[in-house]
């Protein structure tokens, strides 16, 4: 097994980009969200990032799925979270397709990986 093999990982570069456009959006929300509703948010990111890394270390694929399924359930948060500041006017719409977009794209590689591993 390589050492520190998901810095190689396609999933893993796409979820870094992901955290830096979310640091992007929760440093212009209005102060008084910023702490609360910022946080939150970029921990689910940040949360996809650190479980695909964690996983990438475990001996077995079933462990690997494990933290694997913990990164979609992050993605899963991140997007409700953006769904939630797209109605109250905290992102534009296309700040939230955006985001859409890449989660979507996150989602479907870590999904392959999954179905890869399950074989």
């Amino acid at each position: 097994m390589d050492k520190f093999r998901f810095l190689n990982w396609e999933v893993y570069n796409d979820s870094k980009k992901l955290f830096s456009y979310v640091l992007k959006i929760v440093r212009k929300l209005p102060k008084e969200f910023r702490f609360e509703l910022g946080s939150q948010i970029i921990r689910c990111a940040f949360s996809v990032i650190l479980n695909i890394a964690e996983g990438s270390g475990k001996t077995s694929d079933k462990e690997l799925n494990r933290f694997l399924d913990i990164s979609l359930g992050s993605l899963n948060e991140l997007l409700a979270a953006m769904d939630v500041l797209k109605d109250n006017k905290f992102i534009k719409n296309k700040e939230f397709d955006d985001i859409y977009k890449m989660v979507v794209s996150i989602s479907n590689q870590l999904g392959g990986f999954k179905k890869k591993l399950s074989r």
